[in-house]
């Protein structure tokens, strides 16, 4: 894909929400702003399995949990690294390494299906974790997984060497809503993948928003119609891929570190 983008005059726009998610965005600001040198990345994407029938299969899917959830947190990681290091250096700090584990806790023998987790998973993960070291000998800890209950648990933190930020993409406390009985809410919208809307929830007045989607196709409009530069790129999007399967290898040899070509 890059070979072809190269040959060609048009672009490839890598649809990558947590990228343009305000909170990430606003990260990007204090990072360029202050100088920041990030030490560590952590955070999940999270919830209580997908509605999609053909992710339960490998061959649909290409991969389970870590690359379905985990690409997203890991290109926010990613893209960040890559906005420090424009900021210090003039070029991007890469991933170098990737150590990596994988599970399938749906599908243990012992596992007591009460109805609320999916678990009809064929030969996928349902739990994941990825820890990256960059270039600069600096990380990320990504965690993704299909285990989570009380709808989609998003966030990424940044502990850096002059400042410490958390993104809580979903669910945030934008809204605080506490709801004595369950029907009274039938016809309305609080949270995706939330269990149940009685008691207290986070209702997200905008999720969308939240979550960087129209601020995605925004820019991706403004890069077509003006030729304004994308942040989220092919080469991200190769970066992201590249460590996600050097991770997918890394699992698979039992937590191996293994090294990761990036682009």
């Amino acid at each position: 894909m890059l070979d072809a983008e190269a040959k060609s005059k048009g672009k490839i726009l890598y649809a990558e929400n947590w990228v343009y998610a305000p909170a990430i965005q606003k990260e990007r600001e204090i990072i360029e702003k202050i100088g920041a040198q990030i030490l560590w990345i952590y955070g999940e994407e999270a919830h209580s399995g997908s509605h999609a029938k053909t992710y339960a299969y490998w061959k649909y899917s290409g991969g389970g949990v870590m690359i379905g959830k985990g690409c997203h947190f890991l290109t926010a990681a990613l893209y960040l690294k890559q906005v420090e290091g424009k900021t210090h250096n003039g070029k991007p700090i890469k991933p170098k390494t990737v150590t990596a584990r994988t599970h399938a806790l749906t599908r243990l023998p012992n596992f007591k299906d009460e109805g609320h987790i999916r678990c009809n998973y064929h030969d996928i993960d349902d739990f994941s974790v990825m820890h990256v070291l960059f270039d600069d000998d600096t990380i990320a800890t990504i965690f993704a997984s299909d285990i989570i209950l009380g709808g989609i648990h998003n966030w990424l933190e940044v502990a850096a060497n002059n400042h410490r930020t958390i993104c809580n993409i979903n669910p945030n406390t934008t809204m605080q809503t506490y709801n004595p009985v369950d029907e009274n809410f039938k016809d309305i919208y609080v949270v995706e993948k939330i269990g149940t809307k009685q008691g207290w929830s986070n209702p997200s007045p905008d999720e969308d928003w939240f979550t960087g989607y129209p601020q995605e196709i925004d820019a991706f409009y403004r890069t077509v119609a003006y030729g304004e530069p994308v942040e989220s790129d092919s080469h991200l999007a190769a970066d992201c891929i590249s460590t996600i399967y050097s991770a997918y290898v890394s699992a698979q040899k039992a937590g191996k570190e293994i090294s990761v070509k990036t682009f």
